[in-house]
């Protein structure tokens, strides 16, 4: 075997200490040995349900299933006593009739199958009860570009999860995309903390460094949200060269990072910081930079990108060596859905940053959501991909597989597209996201993108956690109305109310227009939020709707 000795994957469960090591010929072994015993029980072309932690077992387990010719699925256990209504829905959607673990985490599980029968149904198998030397007897299965590898469900910001259908091709063209686009190589070093269950921790950290045979350094995403410095510590501990996270984890290391343990950084080796998931900021990559300069941080290291898991993982990214795009726009135009520049110093403009451009043979096209024809170059519409990235559908879902899969321009015909819904416009080549057509608010006629709003309440007091806040509007009396859920800072026990409620009001009002019809102080860490940390916001409006916020305070307008 090529590079059989060469380091793979080092994990640090704590953030700070190796508690495991993986060669590339360590990872083949274990990987035949896995899907050996998979084949053996019939598993081929079967859903096998991953329930783990962040770690080496879950890397061993999804390739021992790519391995064995079965479709991994995965998954994240559910924490102790608490219920776990989307691992029941994913089960039952996909199909299963067998989940691989470990055994400490079948002994946890088995106590809540009552509450949960299809789980309680599934074959239960632990990898590291493995018989010894099974590897030996494990058969290349008869796979091709287009057999299913994988189920990459969905976050479930807007909706309940789907299935993502991935096919090996699709897992390698997007490698290759990746490779292109982020100009990575087998001298790369990778760090990640991101969930291995989440795609872009799977595909844009694991799979990645196994494309490129090069060194991913893993710790858990609890770690670094306990302690954000072990993030950045790992980077310069072990010259990673590649590493990545949505926008809010920047803002965090911004935020939690004393002055004390920046001195210990060296950020010099850093090449390439990934931002992608959620909307990016100007403000964050700013504060970021000048907070970490110091310590070797370059600007042209950031990286804006967008991807979505429908896409596997990639769609656009920039170029690896320069700074990242960052334009302004009139605030009132882009509400009409028009493109029309402005400069920073103006009032009402909002900037945003590019996320780069298509990569690879890959077509994106803006499209009006509602003729389905392609939109002007000074319009925002839909974004339309289509390339050997996207994947083949949703598992099961025959009818959402035409509309989100297979659309086509309606004057040209022409397509397949994917149908991302989000809402976006190309300017200057590079692609500017505005949105989600199903988070959009449409008060009087006039658009608003809830995460302008969502900023502006944030800032507006100190008392308010960054990041942590949703806006989303209501039917009251037939007509649409303003809600702001937002959470407020620890030890915030003398709050003065009326005073953050006066401050939200007024900000809002100055910036958007907005009269709020409602707004809610919730405690810190209540907010529902899918695995990769992305704000629900059709959760948080369902839970206001129902009263099942955690309150701290509330005001409503007297409509």
């Amino acid at each position: 075997m090529h590079q059989s000795d060469r380091p793979a994957f080092v994990f640090l469960g704590d953030g700070e200490h190796e508690s495991g090591r993986l060669t590339y010929g360590e990872l083949d072994r274990q990987a035949r040995a896995t899907g050996a015993w998979l084949q053996d029980l019939g598993v081929t072309g079967e859903r096998v349900l991953l329930f783990y932690p962040s770690g080496l077992n879950f890397i061993t387990a999804f390739f021992g299933c790519l391995y064995a010719g079965a479709i991994a699925v995965p998954c994240f256990p559910p924490r102790p006593n608490r219920p776990a209504p989307r691992i029941q829905a994913i089960s039952i959607d996909a199909q299963a009739k067998f989940a691989l673990t470990i055994t400490h985490i079948t002994s946890n599980l088995k106590q809540r199958f009552d509450h949960a029968p299809h789980l309680k149904a599934l074959q239960w198998l632990a990898t590291d009860e493995l018989p010894r030397g099974v590897e030996e007897v494990w058969e290349e299965p008869a796979i091709t570009p287009d057999t299913l590898a994988y189920l990459q469900y969905t976050s479930g910001s807007t909706t309940v999860p789907k299935g993502a259908m991935v096919t090996h091709n699709n897992i390698m063209y997007n490698a290759h995309m990746l490779q292109a686009g982020f100009q990575t190589t087998e001298k790369s070093i990778v760090v990640n903390w991101l969930p291995l269950f989440h795609d872009m921790g799977l595909i844009g950290n694991v799979i990645h460094a196994v494309y490129l045979g090069a060194l991913c350094i893993l710790t858990s995403p609890e770690s670094f949200l306990q302690r954000p410095a072990r993030w950045l510590q790992l980077i310069s501990h072990y010259k990673g060269t590649f590493s990545g996270a949505p926008n809010f984890a920047y803002d965090l290391c911004v935020e939690k990072i004393s002055p004390e343990q920046r001195t210990t950084l060296d950020l010099s080796s850093w090449r390439t910081a990934y931002n992608g998931a959620e909307p990016l900021r100007p403000g964050t990559l700013k504060r970021f930079t000048e907070t970490f300069a110091p310590y070797g941080f370059r600007p042209e290291s950031f990286y804006p990108c967008y991807g979505l898991a429908e896409a596997t993982l990639i769609v656009t990214g920039g170029l690896n060596s320069d700074p990242p795009v960052v334009r302004s726009f009139e605030k009132a135009a882009l509400e009409d859905n028009l493109v029309v520049a402005g400069s920073p110093e103006e009032n009402g403009t909002k900037t945003l940053v590019g996320c780069g451009q298509a990569i690879l043979e890959e077509k994106i096209v803006i499209v009006d959501p509602k003729t389905l024809t392609r939109c002007r170059t000074y319009e925002i519409g839909e974004i339309w991909v289509s390339g050997e990235n996207v994947a083949q559908g949703y598992w099961n879902r025959h009818e959402e597989i035409e509309q989100t899969f297979h659309a086509y321009l309606s004057d040209t015909g022409e397509g397949p597209f994917l149908r991302t819904g989000d809402l976006g416009f190309f300017h200057d080549g590079n692609l500017f996201i505005v949105g989600r057509s199903k988070d959009m608010i449409i008060i009087q006629g006039q658009n608003y993108y809830p995460q302008d709003i969502e900023l502006t309440v944030e800032q507006s007091h100190p008392a308010l956690r960054l990041n942590n806040g949703a806006v989303f509007s209501i039917d009251v009396d037939g007509k649409e109305q303003l809600v702001i859920v937002q959470e407020i800072n620890r030890n915030q026990r003398n709050l003065d109310m009326e005073e953050v409620f006066n401050a939200i009001r007024w900000e809002v009002a100055k910036e958007h227009g907005l009269q709020a019809y409602a707004l809610v102080l919730i405690t810190p860490y209540s907010i529902p939020k899918t695995s990769s940390g992305k704000i629900m916001r059709y959760a948080c409006r369902v839970a206001f709707l129902e009263g099942n916020l955690n309150v701290v305070g509330e005001w409503r307008s007297q409509v």
